[in-house]
């Protein structure tokens, strides 16, 4: 049974809905972590509209936070309890993006989800799944989980940007490069990467005006 996601909206600052961001936060933290970024990209994406859902979990690791899927090196649990947290995660994240579509009438191509690590992790894995494809994705300081099942899995390919810090200690900038090869030898060819120079597991200015520039591309603005 699908869990419903508690969910944050700014609305778009023209008064109308013609593209959605759907902010997908990290282990430990909440929708509001990111729905802040919604004032610095808003002027510029005037049409659009903010969404950020808490993850379905509560957070072992952090009390008042949430999680979209245990980590077993953080909270102990199991690879089994972590990867079945993912299956449930994944399938209450699609529920929610069908959602928005309906509720909000966008098509697939007026979405663009936005993740930061966990949330990353998500958008990385659920998007290429959907039966259409979303106008984009962009990841920061995540990385692509179970990246020898993508192209058996692949139903499309978005364009997906990726975004890292140089000094990330949670998660390595290495896995950037990782994911981008994996991404690539899964037949992706709208495929970016961007490094914020001396950025530790965080969005960096710089990080966040390519993030603005391409999904200001991908919704054709």
């Amino acid at each position: 049974m699908t869990r419903v996601l508690n969910t944050g909206r700014r609305e778009p600052v023209s008064g109308e809905t013609r593209s959605a961001v759907v902010f997908l936060h990290g282990y430990g933290a909440n929708g509001a972590d990111l729905l802040g970024l919604a004032d610095p990209l808003g002027a510029h994406l005037p049409d659009t509209l903010f969404l950020a859902p808490d993850a379905p979990e509560s957070c072992a690791g952090a009390p008042f936070g949430f999680q979209w899927f245990p980590i077993p090196w953080i909270d102990g649990s199991s690879e089994e309890v972590a990867m079945r947290g993912m299956g449930a995660a994944v399938t209450d994240l699609n529920a929610f993006l069908d959602a928005v579509m309906v509720d909000e009438d966008l098509l697939p191509e007026q979405v663009v989800l936005f993740g930061f690590s966990q949330g990353s992790m998500m958008a990385l894995h659920v998007a290429p799944r959907r039966e259409d494809a979303v106008a984009g994705v962009v990841a920061f300081s995540g990385r692509l989980l179970q990246p020898e099942l993508l192209p058996g899995e692949v139903v499309q390919r978005p364009p997906v940007l990726l975004v890292h810090g140089d000094a990330d200690d949670v998660v390595p900038v290495q896995s950037m490069a990782e994911s981008a090869e994996a991404l690539q030898a899964a037949g992706w060819s709208d495929l970016y990467a961007h490094v914020m120079k001396g950025t530790g597991h965080g969005i960096a200015p710089d990080g966040l005006s390519v993030a603005l520039a391409f999904m200001r591309d991908k919704l054709g603005l």
